[in-house]
């Protein structure tokens, strides 16, 4: 079977990183809690504050512990995390006068015998019994506690993952698949970071609501690259929402939403300074070296931070001892970031972050070979990828109640440049084709506060475009959309947390052609929980209805001869989610039922009759997970099975390029444990993927396949700013292609392989 046609060849109350101020409510903030056992690892990034920025003024009544956090994050400016089960039942005390924040959350929880931490930012809440290791909180706030010990992130409601900047410093992820290491429900096709593209619960990220620090991806450019090619290095946290996804996640969450957030100085300094880090690695099976620098710094309410990485190395081998051709590393990435806010509390901030790869490539990205394709098609290509995004932002970090604003402006790109190949009859030599697709967006919104909650009610835009720049048949798509939306995160009742929202768009769709298309569409979204057994059982619901209006099509399939006939139909998308959740004694256990129907999802081909050809999709299984935390490490095991479906039959990777992808059962286990007095962490991880024969007709069912890796952190107690680490990936040498690459099930097709046994090495200084 030959490649597709192309002639060129919610969610709940939580911290949302993506957000100015706090988005925290007790039922859904992160579950887990920065500890003591992580805090080697995290110490590049975070120091111990006594004192976080000045003085501010702080009236809090006394009311839930929920609400009473919602508020004190408001008037600190500081991000907040707390356990989930830690708030219920519980009520603050009240807070009044000017003090420096540290002091005013020691008030907040006198009484409570709840532990905290203050560190880069962040304040941490601990469980109820938590302060048992570090001791009581003064009512004067004299006592600053212990950092309270706990791994692991996980979902927080219905659907919805946080990876916080504590997770992804434990993974130390090289690519964005490592990122979602652990996660079944998550998959990521492809061993090359700019080929590579992530599936939620089997539907591809195209069809979710994707930003970088807030800024709308529109990168659909290749169905043989990847989307969005990041730099981990770059970043703080990522959230998902599978399936059902918050109103003001933004337009197009037909699938959810994935927001990642990037590191800023406040990040890594708690008040005014200066610092900056180097890191290095050496990846031994493909002889790849990659270095990173960053120096940042906060004074007198300036704030700066820069940082730059680059790669370079060879191909890599396979578990089977073969080179994997056009695979090698030719990696620059960076992020410049500065910010002021004035002696008023107004904040502004400007951001420019890119990434740039640059090497030879399979001749499709994300495929190894296919046979029977034409002579004068070479096995590898350059390719040139370059994505960048740049945002503007304005804040307010000392909000009212009813006054909490956030202005977005962002434009983001990304280009791609691939040679194209005719046939030598033609006498035509190899020339460049160049697809690029953009989006300049933004949006105004307000968070509305009340005692039991909050609604974030506002305005967004975007203008996107698709273009192809080419010798014979350049051709454009563009797209404009409005929105205005609103959602509630409340707590109306005790044990009852609710989120629900709606938002309406209208989009004007410009073909290659030049003929344009209006159509309007509403959206709307409920989700919530209820603790069936206090502190011990949670149940949680969500549903969505989603409109999305046209899509764009991908740059190298576009035709500016298509017949459009009466336009292409909007897609909509419906999204139900159901699970439980229990926690007991370091105990947990979790599971959800979901399924996603996507209707009229556009899928061009290249043929002029087919530039509106859409499909319906329909994607749904459920997960399970259960792990145990104890003082200084994690166990956990998770499993999805996940079955996809288009048009009525099993989803195949050619059809579903843009749509979705065959999944099946996927199993994921982690452990970590740190020798706290010794400085070194020990970790271990697996995936094993079972064997799936629910294939399209004239496929080759999917073989399994199970891959292990460990690592060893070193942080010498003598030298807190320097980490030490080795990695070893894929230990027993597995030959595979991860479960959501491009082309297994078709046997003319040799797919891109995962790198073989891989020894890695890496250091990082801190001054």
């Amino acid at each position: 079977m030959s490649s597709p046609e192309c002639r060129k060849g919610h969610p709940f109350f939580t911290a949302r990183h993506s957000r100015a101020g706090l988005r925290l409510f007790a039922t859904t903030a992160i579950v887990g809690l920065s500890s003591l056992a992580l805090a080697p690892i995290q110490s590049a990034f975070a120091q111990e504050a006594s004192s976080v920025g000045n003085a501010r003024t702080f009236n809090i009544p006394s009311q839930s512990l929920a609400s009473a956090l919602n508020a004190f994050g408001r008037q600190s400016g500081l991000q907040v995390t707390l356990a989930a089960a830690t708030s219920h039942g519980v009520r603050s005390s009240a807070v009044s006068g000017t003090m420096d924040p540290q002091q005013a959350l020691a008030r907040l929880l006198s009484g409570t015998g709840i532990a905290y931490e203050i560190s880069g930012g962040t304040a941490v809440i601990g469980s109820p019994d938590a302060a048992g290791g570090g001791g009581a909180i003064a009512a004067d706030g004299a006592t600053v506690l212990d950092p309270i010990s706990a791994f692991g992130g996980g979902k927080l409601g219905a659907g919805e993952i946080v990876i916080t900047s504590e997770e992804l410093e434990l993974k130390h992820p090289a690519n964005i698949a490592d990122v979602f290491a652990g996660e079944p429900g998550i998959s990521v096709g492809s061993s090359l970071p700019m080929s590579q593209k992530v599936y939620v619960h089997g539907i591809e990220e195209t069809n979710l609501a994707v930003t970088i620090d807030g800024s709308r991806q529109n990168n659909k450019v290749f169905h043989h690259s990847g989307t969005n090619l990041i730099d981990p290095g770059l970043l703080k946290a990522v959230g998902v929402d599978a399936g059902v996804a918050p109103a003001d996640a933004g337009p197009g969450a037909l699938g959810g939403a994935i927001s990642y957030e990037t590191k800023d100085a406040r990040d890594m300094l708690d008040g005014d300074g200066f610092g900056g880090f180097a890191t290095s690695s050496y990846n031994f099976n493909s002889d790849t070296i990659t270095t990173g620098v960053s120096a940042y710094g906060i004074r007198e309410g300036l704030e700066f931070l820069g940082y730059f990485n680059f790669g370079n190395g060879n191909d890599f081998s396979a578990g089977n001892g073969s080179d994997v051709e056009g695979t090698s590393t030719d990696l620059l990435s960076g992020i410049g970031k500065l910010a002021y806010e004035f002696d008023s509390g107004d904040r502004v901030e400007i951001s420019h972050e890119r990434v740039h790869d640059d090497a030879p490539r399979p001749f499709r990205a994300n495929v190894g070979f296919i046979d029977g394709r034409p002579p004068w098609e070479p096995r590898v290509r350059d390719y040139k990828l370059d994505r960048q995004n740049t945002v503007f932002t304005y804040t307010d970090s000392t909000p009212e109640g009813w006054w909490d604003p956030k202005l977005l402006l962002a434009y983001s790109k990304t280009e791609l440049e691939v040679p194209v190949f005719l046939p030598p009859a033609l006498a035509i030599p190899p020339y460049p084709a160049t697809g690029t697709t953009d989006s300049f967006n933004g949006k105004f919104e307000n968070k509305f506060s009340f005692d039991i909650g909050n609604v974030i009610a506002g305005i967004d835009f975007y203008d996107d475009k698709a273009e192809l720049e080419d010798l014979f048949e350049p051709a454009t798509e563009k797209s404009r959309n409005i929105g205005i939306y609103a959602q509630a995160r409340i707590e109306p009742w005790d044990r009852t947390r609710l989120s629900f929202g709606a938002r309406g768009d209208n989009q004007q769709f410009t073909g290659t052609t030049g003929e344009e298309w209006t159509n309007s569409g509403f959206s709307g979204n409920v989700s919530g929980e209820y603790d069936l057994v206090e502190d011990l059982l949670t149940a949680k619901a969500g549903y969505s209805h989603v409109w999305a209006g046209v899509p764009l099509a991908e740059n190298f399939i576009m035709n500016p001869n298509w017949d459009y006939g009466s336009g292409p139909e909007p897609v909509t998308a419906d999204n139900y989610v159901v699970g439980l959740a229990a926690t007991y004694n370091g105990f947990s256990i979790e599971g959800s039922v979901f399924q996603t129907d996507l209707d009229d999802a556009r899928a061009p081909r290249y043929a002029v009759s087919r530039g509106i050809e859409a499909h319906d999709v329909r994607s749904r299984g459920y997960e399970i997970g259960a792990g145990y935390t104890w003082g200084d490490g994690f166990v956990e095991v998770k499993y999805a099975n996940i079955d996809v479906e288009i048009d009525g039959q099993p989803a195949d990777s050619d059809l579903g390029t843009y749509l979705a992808a065959p999944a099946g059962q996927i199993v994921t286990l982690q452990a970590v444990h740190t020798l706290t007095d010794w400085g070194v962490t020990l970790g271990a991880d697996a995936e094993i993927a079972l064997d799936y024969d629910d294939v399209a007709v004239g496929s080759e069912p999917f073989e399994g396949y199970e891959v292990f890796n460990a690592f060893v952190e070193y942080v010498p107690p003598s030298r807190p700013n320097l980490t030490l680490r080795a990695d070893l990936k894929n230990i027993f040498d597995e030959t595979y292609s991860d479960r959501a690459t491009y082309g297994q099930e078709f046997g003319t097709v040799t797919p891109l392989y995962e790198p073989g046994r891989s020894f890695i090495l890496s250091a990082k200084a801190t001054f």
